[in-house]
């Protein structure tokens, strides 16, 4: 979106009078988002980048969840929403995010889990968007293969231990569908002091509640014993190696369909040399490297 599409947006929508200032602050593969200042009061503007669909994303089912997950205060409110054009306007959020400290310790692992425990609580949104680690994968499999080399790091021996863990996850009895943020990361995690709040939720679906676990553990790097400390405060209770089980296997699939995300993304979005484009290869080798080894 051009600069005076942006002002004209802003003005439109923004509350208040008097002068705008719109900075920058960062530009993603699914948003470009900005800090929005006026008359004292401090707005988040997020526009979508073309090609949006391709991610498999629905602003208007995320402006649905965005309704209830504001309203129980764990997402900012929301001042104005254009799901078709991809605009949503929030207010500030003002906290600090997470270091990997915080991450790691047993308060750090109690608060997540108690806040993801409030997030699987909410009410579903109607027409409800239901996706499971078997779409991601298939989703993504089919576009990292359209726009990527053939040569992917996503094929051969990981595609078949993909499906292994995933016939293995078929198995296994099934979980209540419950709404998961699905893309839990210490970017998107504002810590308010009394209260935390999570940003950025088009990624939101019907799915295993355990898939938010394993987002947050994958994301974070978790070992085995942070896994299952997390799990068991979650569940408030010891798990069953049943639970462990399923955990264990989603946190690989997780890890799986973070590479095809990156192999998608590094051949449609970024430009060679810039830092997005960085970040995603490092990010690349990373989750290759650490599926290879757990295959």
């Amino acid at each position: 979106m051009l600069p005076d599409e942006l002002e004209r947006v802003a003005e439109r929508h923004v509350p208040g009078a008097g002068a705008l200032h719109i900075h920058p602050l960062s530009h993603g593969v699914v948003n470009d988002t900005y800090q929005v200042r006026r008359g004292g009061a401090v707005y988040a503007m997020r526009v979508a980048v073309s090609g949006l669909r391709d991610l498999g994303l629905d602003r208007a089912w995320e402006a649905r969840v965005l309704e209830r997950a504001a309203a129980a205060q764990l997402a900012p409110a929301v001042e104005y929403c254009d799901p078709k054009l991809g605009i949503l306007i929030s207010h500030w959020v003002e906290g600090r995010q997470w270091h990997p400290a915080d991450v790691r310790r047993t308060s750090g692992i109690s608060r997540m889990a108690e806040f993801l425990r409030r997030i699987h609580a909410l009410p579903m949104p109607a027409q409800e968007r239901y996706m499971d680690a078997g779409k991601w994968v298939d989703y993504y499999s089919e576009a990292a293969h359209e726009k990527a080399a053939a040569n992917m790091a996503s094929g051969g021996a990981l595609r078949t231990a993909a499906g292994k863990r995933l016939a293995a996850l078929a198995l296994l009895p099934s979980a209540e569908p419950v709404l998961c943020h699905s893309d839990l990361h210490t970017l998107n995690l504002i810590d308010r002091g009394q209260a935390l709040v999570l940003l950025d939720w088009e990624y939101a679906h019907s799915a295993d509640p355990f898939w938010d676990l394993a987002g947050w553990s994958a994301n974070n790097d978790f070992g085995d014993p942070l896994r299952h400390e997390f799990l068991a405060a979650y569940n408030g209770r010891p798990p069953t190696p049943s639970e462990q089980f399923r955990l264990d296997l989603l946190v690989w699939l997780y890890d799986y369909i973070g590479l095809l995300w990156c192999e998608f993304c590094l051949a449609r979005y970024a430009e060679p040399g810039d830092a997005a484009r960085d970040g995603i290869a490092e990010r690349l080798r990373q989750l290759a490297a650490r599926l290879n080894k757990r295959k």
